[in-house]
This record gives structure tokens, sequence and C-alpha cells, in this order.
């Protein structure tokens, strides 16, 4: 078991975003799906404690989150957002970012290759990518921690088509190639079936039925 939810609730400015949210996530890939304001790059920030539930448990690997050390969990459960949040630097610096506040090595060639992107843009300034490239880039950040898991905030809503599919392709490779599992928000039912194993609909801050697996 990944991740399990026991009557989790969560309230912003007054309006209940969750609501008594009793569900399980398990080790690959999973989906979540539902229309905005649905809750779901909610749960994406309680899963790695950028905000803590009003009521209710979450435990990951069998564990209370709230046991685990925040920037330790962190490392391991690493969040990628909707829009990219790039330092004003080059994108081998952006990239390097994570693992030197931990006083890690980075392997920004293998973490930008892992990403979809060629060497040739570490001396690049990350800021002046294109957002598809941006988006990329964040990516990259997060794969050189070496995390255990992705949680993936809408990875293409700011593409075009034709970034969406490079996007969709990277993030499929990903599922071959690494142990680490994802979780993937989208509002895309498409999109879902096309890059998950599981599918989890969230409506109105609850959780409509327990993820099912998909055929694809």
């Amino acid at each position: 078991m990944l991740f399990a939810l026991h009557n989790v609730s969560y309230t912003r400015a007054g309006r209940a975003v969750l609501s008594g949210l009793d569900l399980q996530l398990e080790e690959g890939t999973t989906a979540i799906v539902g229309p905005s304001g649905a809750g779901k790059s909610t749960l994406l920030r309680l899963l790695n404690r950028l905000a803590d539930p009003d009521s209710g448990t979450i435990y990951y690997r069998r564990e209370d989150l709230r046991e685990y050390d925040v920037l330790a969990l962190r490392r391991e459960v690493s969040l990628v957002p909707q829009l990219p949040a790039l330092l004003p630097t080059s994108v081998a610096e952006n990239v390097s970012f994570g693992p030197r506040l931990i006083g890690a090595p980075a392997d920004v060639g293998e973490a930008l290759a892992l990403a979809g992107l060629d060497g040739g843009f570490a001396e690049r300034a990350a800021r002046q990518l294109s957002v598809g490239e941006q988006q990329r880039v964040m990516l990259a950040r997060a794969l050189a921690l070496h995390p255990a898991v992705l949680l993936l905030d809408e990875p293409t809503a700011a593409l075009d088509e034709r970034s969406r599919d490079a996007v969709e392709r990277t993030l499929l490779d990903l599922r071959e190639r690494l142990s680490a599992s994802l979780i993937i928000v989208t509002h895309d039912l498409a999109q879902a079936e096309r890059l998950s194993e599981r599918l989890l609909v969230l409506e109105d801050g609850r959780v409509r039925g327990q993820p099912h697996a998909l055929s694809g």
C-alpha cells in the first residue's frame, strides 16, 4: 500500500475542498480525474505535506504521514506543480537545486534525459525556454532527487497538442524505466487512460468508488 487516507477533510476559505475522504492508492501509476474544483490538486498537496488535513489521517507506506520529517518526505514524494516555477538561473542550476540543498551530487544529464531533454539544455536560461520545455525542467528537477513517488499536477495543461504528446511519451517512458510510482492529476479522462494503470474519480471533494484498473 502506497497511501491510505482515512476520513480526510480539508477546508479552504470556509469551503469544504475534501470531505471525509477514504481511499487507498497502490504502487504503480494512478490517475486522479475530475472537474475543476473537485479537490484533485489539494489531494496532491496533502500527500507531500504542503498542507495538512483539518481532520482524518493519511498514511504513507502504512506510517502516519505526520511522523515523517517534512523535507525528507518531499525528497521521497516529489510534487511537480501545474505551472513551472523555475529559478532565474540556468537549467543545470535548477535541476541540481534539490540535491544541492541536501549536500548530494546531481547527475544533471541523467535527469534531463529522463525528462526528455538533451544535455545541450543544461546551460540555457531556464526562464527563456518554452512552457513545454520549462515543464520538462520541472520534471527533471524532481527526478534529480530520485523520488519514490512523483506527484504530477496537470502536467500538460498549459501545453499545445504537440508538446502534450511529447510529455505524455516521456511519462510513459518513465513508467517503463523507473521503479517510482506516479500519481497524475488531470481533467482529461482520455489522457488518464493513456498514461495510467488505475483511475480514481474525484467529485466535489469526495471519491466516487475506489481506484479501478484500466485495461490499457
